[in-house]
């Protein structure tokens, strides 16, 4: 009990120490994977924030240019500001500019708050007469103060980044006559972050996320939103309507830390591509002269499998001494037994060599007992031998009786057909008809070389044998099949619908195989309608599902009982009475049907019978 009891200590205490050493090796290489990757996570949010940067202000001296232009001057001049020349080159001038530039649209607003002058005049949703006197942009640069704005477009649900610079008329003291906007499209930005594997959002001054490559996240807030600022954003109609709701998690402002993120469920990113992840490293950036705050969520697995990793080699490292210590305790521990026993060894040497000639008497006897014992294993491994040469030859005559079996069963039919032939030759010499007594010998003579061929199959059976295939008709091989059983069809008064047409039905096997094959399935069919009042043999041949030739025969018999089913391809089984069959023709059968690439099935027939399915490969046709 006490030893039991160590022995759990030690063990408590092994495994203590390899889940010590496992945490410890975790913790530290967390604390290094998480730093590398806030690193590398850094590094591509300084790539995102000047993507940004580049995007955004490319286009911040375009309002100036704007301001510069004399048509835009000549139309701000004008009290009445609709359908005059002045507006239509106004338009032209803003049109061309923007081609130009690329960007959604340019516009020139007066000191009412109306757009009179759009670069998108030429479509039936621009912007020529819409009211932006609450817009912040409008109302900063109105007052002498540039300003940038991001909002949505409400009759175009199209969001842009706006630029606003007063327009200053010389002739008027510079006094402010109208403001000159640029809206900056930033789908382009958007359609870049479709490509990355993480998520990328992208929040106003406010906190409301205006880009991201996580659809459901866009116009979230990542904060709270005050009363004051909500009302504003209502008011404005700065997101044409749409609904801010609160991000699925709670971000904490705090960049001097990395943070970590977890959401309830993986988020799903632009192009339906479902992440696995729900874990991530929180990075986040503030964006010089808009207020702007850029986060990135890298993805924690890697990280954590190299710490999982690390931990397990810890713990195997740690393992491997301890059993190293272990092991040298242990060997000096065996030293130290091994000195010990020498000197008792030699204590006992000293006392077995008075004990040898004590011993001698009882080893001669010993080694004579065990003379008649080997005489004795000797004359019963003999025996063994004669008993084993005995099963051997047993063996070989069961093969032999094998054989002659199946050459009994298999030669049946073909000398029925020759005595069936003899005998019509025999009536046609009588009636003079010359002809077809000599077609009726020279059939014979063909019979004769098949009944050389049929020992083949057999052979198949006991001992595989290459089978040489050919493009075979099944037509003819069925003709040849039912020529063969035509006096045992006419007595069993069978009404045969052969189905299969000449060039119909192609395979690719041997053919003398196929009809001794054909013979035995239809002479079985024959027979199992002995006692069926509508005794009737169908022929089919069609391509399968593959593409591959299958051919049925099937019968108006009784059927196959569900046990007979399980056994009827097996050998020496038979369902025929006593010295009718051998049971030896359905697995040969399927045997030589198989040597071609092809199988032989059982069933019942839905509407009555048995059908036994013949599945053969078909010949492989050129340009095909």
């Amino acid at each position: 009990m006490r030893s039991r009891l160590l022995l759990v200590l030690r063990l408590a205490l092994f495994l203590g120490c390899l889940l010590t050493a496992a945490a410890a090796g975790y913790h530290f290489s967390s604390r290094a994977g998480l730093a590398t990757l806030r690193s590398d996570t850094l590094h591509d949010l300084e790539l995102l924030a000047s993507s940004v940067d580049a995007t955004v202000t490319r286009y911040s001296h375009v309002p100036s240019a704007v301001g510069l232009n004399t048509e835009v001057l000549a139309l701000l001049r004008t009290d009445d500001k609709q359908h005059t020349p002045h507006q239509e080159s106004a338009n032209r001038y803003l049109e061309q500019l923007n081609a130009f530039l690329g960007g959604l649209a340019i516009f020139v607003v007066d000191m009412r708050g109306q757009v009179v002058a759009s670069s998108d005049w030429i479509y039936s949703d621009n912007l020529l007469g819409q009211d932006q006197r609450k817009r912040s942009y409008y109302l900063a640069a109105s007052r002498g103060a540039p300003d940038r704005y991001y909002a949505v477009d409400e009759p175009r649900d199209e969001a842009g980044y706006f630029f606003a610079q007063p327009i200053r008329d010389e002739t008027r003291d510079w006094k402010i006559v109208g403001v000159a906007v640029v809206k900056v499209g930033l789908a382009e930005l958007e359609r870049g972050w479709m490509q990355k594997e993480e998520p990328v959002l992208l929040a106003d001054a406010n906190g409301v996320v205006i880009l991201s490559s996580v659809p459901d996240w866009k116009y979230t807030t990542i904060k709270p939103l005050s009363g004051e600022v909500a009302a504003e954003i209502q008011d404005t109609k700065q997101f044409a309507g749409h609904a801010i709701h609160p991000f699925p998690i709670n971000i904490l402002d705090d960049d001097d830390r990395p943070r970590l993120a977890s959401f309830p469920d993986a988020p799903t990113l632009s192009g339906g591509r479902h992440l696995k992840v729900r874990d991530f490293l929180l990075e986040s950036r503030r964006l010089p002269g808009t207020g702007w705050q850029l986060l990135t969520f890298a993805d924690l697995r890697p990280a954590r499998a190299d710490a999982a990793t690390h931990g397990a080699l810890a713990a195997a490292a740690t393992g491997c001494v301890i059993l190293l210590a272990l092991f040298l305790i242990q060997r000096r521990r065996t030293l130290r037994s091994r000195a010990e026993a020498q000197f008792l060894l030699e204590r006992a040497n000293a006392e077995l060599e008075q004990n040898v000639a004590a011993r001698t008497a009882d080893l001669v006897a010993a080694n004579d007992r065990l003379r008649a014992e080997v005489s004795e294993r000797q004359r019963a491994e003999q025996t063994l031998r004669s008993a084993q040469d005995e099963l051997v030859q047993a063996a070989k005559l069961a093969v032999l009786g094998q054989l002659a079996t199946g050459i009994t069963h298999e030669l049946t039919q073909p000398l029925g057909a020759l005595r069936t032939l003899s005998g019509n030759a025999i009536e046609f010499m009588r009636r003079g008809d010359d002809r077809t007594a000599q077609k009726n010998l020279q059939i014979i003579g063909e019979l004769v070389d098949r009944m050389g061929e049929i020992i083949g199959p057999l052979k198949t059976y006991a001992r595989k044998s290459p089978p040489h295939p050919q493009t075979v008709d099944v037509a003819h091989a069925l003709g040849n099949a039912l020529f063969l059983l035509d006096q045992k069809l006419r007595r069993a008064g069978v009404v045969v619908d052969n189905r299969c047409t000449k060039g119909s039905a192609l395979a690719w096997c041997d053919q003398n195989r196929l009809e001794q094959v054909l013979v035995n399935l239809i002479g079985n069919a024959v027979d199992a309608m002995a006692d069926a009042p509508r005794r009737q043999l169908r022929l089919e041949a069609g391509l399968g599902d593959l593409g591959r030739l299958l051919v049925r025969v099937i019968d108006s018999g009784a059927g196959i009982s569900d046990d007979a089913l399980s056994h009827i391809f097996e050998p020496f089984f038979t369902t025929k009475p006593a010295g009718v069959g051998l049971g030896l023709g359905l697995a040969i059968s399927q045997d030589i049907v198989r040597d071609f690439g092809g199988d032989l099935t059982a069933a019942n027939h839905p509407a009555g019978g048995a059908v036994f399915t013949l599945d053969l490969p078909t010949p492989v046709l050129p340009n095909t």
